[in-house]
């Protein structure tokens, strides 16, 4: 079995191929992409966050045979330490990471957001930030939404009118 990871075409080994095998385990076990973690195995917490063809989901509970064809992103490919995103660099203006733990999964949430809503209000960030966090950093995540959304707002144009 084959999945397009961070947009490169990836082949599983055979013990991460069931079709019936959670993403998380494919990703994880399967292609040693460990910045996307279990929590709780429901889909309740969203430390599993990816992007599956630009929307957030929880892939802790979403089987590889859901998966096949599509475009899967998980945060390492969300920014880089040469070129980190907007969001990367807001999270640490924030001092939001305690723990750390929910964090990649909260990034990826918030990544979907702002691919979607450029200019979120508190409404429409309480409710794509679904994640849950026991360090209770919330109004950090928050502020940083906001930081990152304004940030992007402010950038150059590139030659093709889209932002940097």
């Amino acid at each position: 079995m084959e999945l397009n990871v961070n947009d490169q075409v990836q082949a599983l080994p055979a013990h991460a191929s069931d079709p019936a095998m959670p993403l998380l385990w494919a990703l994880r076990d399967g292609l040693n992409l460990t910045g996307t973690k279990f929590g709780c195995g429901i889909a309740a917490c969203g430390a599993c966050t990816v992007h599956v063809d630009g929307q957030a989901v929880r892939s802790c509970v979403t089987p590889l045979s859901a998966v096949q064809g599509r475009r899967i992103h998980t945060v390492e490919a969300l920014g880089s330490e040469a070129h980190p995103h907007a969001l990367q660099l807001a999270w640490l203006a924030e001092q939001v990471p305690q723990c750390g733990y929910c964090q990649s999964g909260m990034l990826m949430a918030a990544a979907a957001l702002l691919q979607n809503n450029r200019h979120p209000t508190d409404a429409d960030i309480d409710a794509a930030m679904t994640n849950l966090c026991r360090c209770g950093t919330y109004p950090r995540v928050r502020a940083a939404i906001k930081q990152a959304a304004a940030q992007r707002a402010s950038a150059p144009l590139t030659s093709t009118g889209a932002r940097k």
